[in-house]
């Protein structure tokens, strides 16, 4: 069933680019190369542990909470409005 100006399937579609995004943004936040020895943020120490854990690591723990903090804040799609602004 069309509603408006949107087609068919623009509901699903939608959907299935929300699952999309995340997906990228999931597969890019993973570390990639050789760990650092040293947080790239703040220089303190990253342990052993975590490096061996996380092959590529640059940040320490809290860095990477805090990074993590402010991607939840940031939201480029407002999905949770009206219909309207659900579609791209």
């Amino acid at each position: 069933m069309a509603v408006g100006w949107a087609g068919d399937n623009a509901v699903q579609d939608q959907i299935q680019d929300s699952i999309n995004d995340e997906v990228r943004r999931a597969r890019a936040a993973l570390p990639q190369g050789v760990s650092l020895e040293y947080c790239e943020e703040c220089g303190e120490p990253i342990p052993v542990a975590r490096q061996r854990a996380l092959p590529g690591v640059r940040l320490c723990v809290h860095c990477r909470e805090e990074a993590d903090r402010e991607e939840k804040a940031v939201s480029l799609y407002n999905r949770k409005g009206s219909k309207d602004s659900q579609l791209r």
